[in-house]
Formats: C-alpha cells, sequence, structure tokens
C-alpha cells in the first residue's frame, strides 16, 4: 500500500486505466463511514489507532453527535496492487433516506460503488433505495458484508449458519440486481463469491476475506469465530494478527481495483445513458473516449457555499481537461465563467492543480450561481441529463426571518442552500417575506433549518410541517380560448391527461426535462421510442415536472417568437395549479391555434403570458381536476409481541398493511401510509414498542387523495395560502 502523495496522484490522474472512481452506498448504520476510516487509515492517511471509530469523512459536527452521514464526502487515495499503483477516488454517501439526494448526486460522479450490508441485519429498504440510484446511473456494484463480528457475539452462529446468512444475503442482493440493473448487466453485476465480488469482514476491526483470499491464506469462518474467543486481552491480540493477515484496505481496495471499471471501461456504456447528444460528434468521441486532449465536458454534482473560498464546485470530467484560469461555458445557466482554482479533495485538504484530465473527480472555485447537474464545457453543447432523485419533496415549512430587516440576507441564504441541495426546494415571495421550504422528510428540513441558523449565521422562524399534494386532471377539456389584456392575442387550448408510458418514463429519468430545442435529437429520439411518431415527437416544446407542452399550431408566422413567453406562462401554471396553488403532474397541454398582433410590441410578456395562464386555468376546469396525496410505503421492523400496537397505530394514521413477515420472534410489518397522517409515527412507534419498533421508508409516490376528503383538504390548502375559497 503506498501512501498518498501530491506527485502520485497526479501521476495516475493522466493513467486512465489505473483510476477507479468508487462510491460507498448502503442503508443507515450499516458501516459506510467506519469502513472509509480503515481504508484512509490503510493508504496512510488516518492513525490505525482511531480508524474505525473517527468518522474523519463526516466532518461536521451534527454527523458526529448523531452518528449519521449528512453530506457526501470525497478523498482521493492512492492504492497499490502488486507492483501497481491506482488512484481511488472515493465518495463516502449519506445512509438516511432523507439526504438520499447526496447519493443520487455522488452516483453520476463515480463509475463502481461497494455496496455495504450489515451481517445481522442483511438487505434493508435502503439498500434497495441506494442500488436503484446506482444502476439508474449505470454504476457498476460490488458487496461487502460488513459487521460479521455480529454474528459471532449476539447470534452466537456456529460457521456453517453464519456461511447460510451470507448466502441469504447475496440472494437478495442479486435479486434486486435482477429487477434494477440494466437488460445487459443484469447477470454481468450480480454478486459471485467465487469470483471474488463479494467481501465479508468487520470495519470496525479492519479486517476482510473473500472466498479466493481464503483459499490463499487458508484462513475458514471457523477461524474467524475463534478469534472473538477468550479474555479481552486475548481477543484483542488475536484479532490484531487477523488484521495483519487479511487487512481490510488491501482486500476490498484489491476487490474494487479487479472488479470495478475504470473510466476508459465505464463511459462507454454511461454515456450513451447520461447525455443525449451525437455520439459521432468530435464532443461524443471524445466522451466515448474519455480523451482528455478533447473539448471540455465537466459535470457539477455538489456545490458547497465556503465562508472563505466562497462557492466550491465538485464533479466529474468527462471529457478533455479542466484547467485553471480557463474560460466554459455553463450550458444550463447559459452564461460564461472563468475557472479560478481548480484541486482534489484528501479529507480536509485541497491539493492545487494546474489540470484534472477526463476520467477524474475535481473542484473548482469560479463557477458562480450553478447547482449540480450543470455541464460545464468550452462553448454550448447538449447538457448532461438532469439528475433526478428518486423521490419528490413531500414536507414543507414556511420559514421567516426573525428580524424583519433580515429579510434580504435570508433570500441569499435561501439560494445557496438550494445550490448545495437540490432535493430542498424553496420557493421566495420577495413581497409578502414569506418563504417555502421543502424537503423529503422531517429529518431533512430539521438539518436544513439547524444549517441556516449554525452554519449561515441567520436567525428564522419556521411554522410546523406541511404537506405538499399535486394536482391533476382525469378528463380531456374541450377548446378554450385564452385572450390577452390587450383583446389583440388569442390562444385556443386545451388539457388532457398525459401517457402513461410517457408519465412514467418521466419519472423514471428514460424521459429528460426541460425546453426541447431541434438540435436536442436524443430527447425526441426516445420520445418516438415512447409512441409519438416523427413529426409528433418535434412538436413537444417543452417537459416539465412530468407535464408535457405540445404545439399543434401550424403556419403561424410568429410563432417562434412567442414560444419561450408560451413555455415560461405554462411553467408558472404548472408549478402552482388552479386547484389549490400546488405543483401540477402528468398533464398534456395542446396548442391548436393561436393569432397574433402584427406588431411585436402588443404581443410581448404582459399580453401572451396573462393569455395562456388563464386559457390552461380555464381547460384546467373543465378537466375533471382533483389532488393527489404523497403516500409512503414503509417496513417496521418490531418484536413479534407489539403486532397488534403496530397494526393500530397504522391503521389510526389512514394506513393500510401490505405484507406481514413473523420469524420467532420478530415481525416485519409493510404497510402505506399518508405522509399528512406519517408526522410523528417515530416517536409514537418508539413508544407502542417501549423503543424496540423501527421504521424505513420503502417507497414514495403520489396517489388519488380518497373523494370524500377532496373538498376539505383543496379548502384548507385555499385558507392556508391565502387564495379565495
Amino acid at each position: 500500500m503506498a501512501k498518498d502523495d501530491k506527485v502520485s496522484i497526479e501521476e495516475l490522474m493522466f493513467k486512465r486505466d489505473r483510476v477507479r472512481n468508487i462510491g460507498i452506498i448502503a442503508h443507515i448504520d450499516h458501516g459506510k463511514s467506519t469502513l472509509t476510516d480503515s481504508l484512509l487509515a490503510g493508504a496512510g492517511m488516518l492513525s490505525m489507532r482511531v480508524a474505525g471509530t473517527a468518522r474523519k469523512t463526516d466532518s461536521l459536527e451534527e454527523e458526529q453527535q448523531r452518528g449519521i452521514t449528512i453530506q457526501a464526502s470525497a478523498v482521493s487515495m492512492v492504492h497499490g496492487v502488486k507492483d501497481e499503483h491506482f488512484l481511488i477516488n472515493l465518495i463516502d454517501t449519506p445512509g438516511h433516506v432523507d439526504f438520499g439526494g447526496e447519493v443520487t448526486r455522488a452516483m453520476r460522479a463515480v463509475d463502481g460503488a461497494l455496496v455495504v450490508v450489515d451481517a445481522v441485519e442483511g438487505i434493508m429498504p435502503q439498500t434497495e433505495t441506494v442500488l436503484r440510484q446506482a444502476m439508474s446511473e449505470r454504476v457498476e456494484p460490488v458487496l461487502f458484508i460488513n459487521k460479521v463480528d455480529r454474528l459471532f457475539k449476539e447470534l452466537k452462529l456456529k460457521p456453517e449458519d453464519m456461511q447460510k446468512r451470507f448466502l441469504k444475503i447475496m440472494a437478495g442482493y442479486n435479486k434486486l440486481i435482477q429487477q434494477l440493473a440494466p437488460e445487459e448487466f443484469k447477470e454481468k453485476w450480480k454478486c459471485k463469491p467465487d469470483e471474488g465480488t463479494v467481501g465479508f469482514g468487520s470495519a470496525v476491526h479492519r479486517w476482510a476475506l473473500s472466498f479466493p483470499i481464503m483459499k490463499q491464506t487458508g484462513i475458514t469462518f471457523k477461524q474467524i469465530k475463534e478469534a472473538y474467543e477468550g479474555s479481552d486481552q486475548e481477543i484483542k491480540e488475536k484479532l490484531a494478527e487477523l488484521e495483519e493477515k487479511v487487512p481490510l484496505h488491501q482486500v476490498i481496495l484489491d476487490m474494487v481495483v479487479k472488479h470495478l471499471p475504470n473510466p476508459l471501461v465505464a463511459q462507454k456504456y454511461r454515456i450513451p445513458k447520461l447525455w443525449d447528444g451525437d455520439l459521432e460528434s468530435e464532443i461524443g468521441k471524445s466522451l466515448m473516449n474519455v480523451d482528455e486532449n478533447g473539448p471540455l465536458v465537466f459535470v457539477v454534482t455538489k456545490v458547497i457555499v465556503d465562508p472563505q473560498a466562497g462557492e466550491i464546485t465538485f464533479g466529474r470530467v468527462f471529457s478533455g481537461s479542466l484547467k485553471r484560469g480557463m474560460e466554459v461555458y455553463l450550458n444550463r445557466k447559459r452564461g460564461i465563467a472563468k475557472t479560478q482554482q481548480i484541486f482534489t479533495v484528501i479529507i480536509e485538504k485541497r491539493i492545487t492543480q494546474e489540470s484534472v484530465p477526463a476520467g477524474n473527480t475535481a473542484a473548482v472555485i469560479g463557477l458562480k450561481g450553478i447547482g449540480s447537474g450543470e455541464t460545464v464545457s468550452n462553448s454550448e453543447i447538449v447538457p448532461f441529463e438532469r439528475i433526478k432523485h428518486l423521490f419528490d419533496p413531500v414536507v414543507t415549512k414556511a420559514i421567516e426571518a426573525k428580524n424583519p430587516k433580515d429579510l434580504p440576507k435570508l433570500i441569499q441564504v435561501l439560494r445557496e442552500i438550494s445550490q448545495e441541495d437540490p432535493t430542498i426546494q424553496i420557493k421566495i415571495n420577495e413581497e409578502s417575506g414569506e418563504q417555502i421550504i421543502s424537503g423529503l422528510g422531517e429529518l431533512h428540513l430539521e438539518w436544513t433549518e439547524h444549517k441556516i441558523k449554525k452554519y449561515k449565521n441567520m436567525q428564522v422562524v419556521t411554522s410546523q410541517p406541511i404537506v405538499i399534494y399535486r394536482e391533476t386532471i382525469q378528463g380531456t377539456s374541450p377548446e378554450v380560448e385564452g385572450k390577452s389584456p390587450n383583446k389583440h392575442n388569442k390562444f385556443y387550448l386545451q388539457v388532457e391527461p398525459l401517457e402513461q408510458e410517457i408519465s412514467k418514463a418521466i419519472r423514471e429519468g428514460e424521459l429528460p426535462e426541460g425546453k426541447i430545442r431541434k438540435k436536442d435529437v436524443g430527447v425526441i429520439e426516445k420520445l418516438k421510442k415512447f409512441g409519438y411518431g416523427a413529426k409528433e415527437a418535434k412538436r413537444v416544446k417543452d417537459i416539465f415536472q412530468g407535464n408535457l407542452l405540445y404545439d399543434n399550431t401550424k403556419g403561424i408566422v410568429h410563432v417562434g417568437e412567442v414560444m419561450e413567453l408560451i413555455i415560461a406562462a405554462f411553467r408558472e401554471v404548472m408549478e402552482g395549479g388552479p386547484v389549490a396553488g400546488e405543483p401540477v403532474t402528468g398533464v398534456k397541454l395542446i396548442l391548436n391555434d393561436m393569432k397574433l398582433h402584427e406588431d411585436a410590441i402588443h404581443r410581448g410578456p404582459m399580453q401572451v403570458k396573462p393569455a395562456l395562464r388563464n386559457g390552461i386555468r380555464k381547460a384546467f376546469s373543465h378537466a375533471s381536476p382533483l389532488i393527489f396525496e404523497p403516500v409512503q410505503t414503509v417496513r417496521i421492523d418490531s418484536p413479534i409481541d407489539y403486532m397488534g400496537s403496530i397494526s393500530k397505530q397504522v391503521q389510526t394514521r389512514r394506513g393500510q398493511i401490505l405484507d406481514m413477515e413473523q420469524g420467532e420472534d420478530r415481525v416485519t410489518i409493510k404497510a402505506k401510509m399518508p405522509v399528512a397522517r406519517i408526522f410523528g409515527f417515530t416517536s409514537d412507534l418508539r413508544s407502542g414498542t417501549e423503543g424496540r419498533g423501527a421504521w424505513f421508508l420503502v417507497d414514495s409516490k403520489f396517489e388519488k387523495l380518497p373523494k370524500e376528503l377532496q373538498e376539505e383538504t383543496i379548502k384548507n390548502i385555499r385558507q392556508r395560502k391565502g387564495l379565495s375559497t
């Protein structure tokens, strides 16, 4: 094992076959950060004495106090295999579902994932979620079964029973790969113990095994069990000997180097999925070949607003070389910026670089006002697919500055927060002073509020959590007319439910959202794949938050001049629908005809946008509108004695039990509950099970609110927002 140093990292960055970009992903508390500690210690970057307990990548005070990872942390290290050295660019990610957006963004930057599973708990809901996130980005996984010591110390298992447990975990893991992996990788990406794509060990005691290592060293599970027997001093000595024979960092990183792809291999199958541009173009070939001398393509996956350095953007260089002082184009922001500093990250240290070539991760200072998912290049190109999280924000709070004089500062702070964490959605009303923050769960919002107070030094007052609903329609409206205030412009339109196949493709990220231009050939081809004809696909002008704008007009002279205004008006209504001012989903707006004034001054924003907004709202009211509520599927684990208490709690929250598995002394319940009734469930579950029950999110989606609750709920939302009822 070679210790990291600047020269080694710089040399290896240019040897793409020696680079491995990996993320560590897992369910909460399965040992990711402890594992990272041990890998860092093996690379000589952390004392062996504290490895496993330092949680070095959990640099925030709150992460140390709570014992969970909140933010993804990057670190680069050098690893030696025989006479060769490899550069490992590693990202440690959170396991709590409320911070899953960090995992989603990290998966864009890496090519491989080390999936960590607790040997006692096995495959858990968040294991499935993080694997789903990895598969959606075409990131190849390998498996590490951690906390093997618990099998001896807590469950008192015999070696043969322990192996049965391993087989069960691997079978569950492979079942998920079969379900989630891209078709061509369903078999290839399954864990195969004989080939060494699964490891077993203890991150806290810094030892690991794989079947090939067991054959090589002669170490058996029986010997592992014996290492945990005897007096405390004897166990300490035997574990030290075990760590020396099969050091965790060597076994795990050897597995990473051997079985996870380098950028030259990975980008050939990742680029066609992540980028909709022409693969035969100069930039397309450069992306596929990871050409360091080609045009620059740098995709931002994380933004940190540092008090001293300002905005630091972290991401992956997919093509060309990112150089200090170069002028670049920001494709989503549509602006020009200049890189000031470039560096690689080694825990808290930033190692300045003059240039970082394709196939590596890098951090940059100088790219201001952008968010995760931004595509940075030399000149305008088709941007990479947006980074879309699996779940939508479903919990909201109103937030205000304690001192009204601080309103401008609060607005700036909220903009910084939304840059750092795109899964936090923020709506700012600069006139009323009310700001709305929406997140993935209660803990997500609690952490955001704490960050605003502590790290942004801002005193705020927040409301109780409220739920975000969705508006949609059940039927097709007749054609309606939207008339501009000056009566000189008329738009004829209708709305109908968006085709289910298209809705599903948008939801699963198969069909990217955004304005569609003639040169967006990839998006047009995907629309054709989902049932649109060649001419029809070219008529789609915008896909926004699960809704679609379709231009069915013919022969309109000035349509090109007003289309941006039409799209803006469409988006405004989709962000806050006519039923209750909630986001709209699953709606197709069809623009059939329009009459425009000859003089451009009479068809400006103040005329076109109101006409469209009023027309869409009118059409909506004739298409059987209704609202959907967010519903979460959860897994509840508890001793079997409390099964009745849990069932009662689920039912009183308008929930539904979907499945129940009983063991000898424990029960696992799968249930579905509306988010509006799930607040406080954690504390009630603890009370009802004497602290021995726990629940985990499995899935989150929107479902039709029961008919008898529609009217009352809509009325309550409108009252809360100050809308007429």
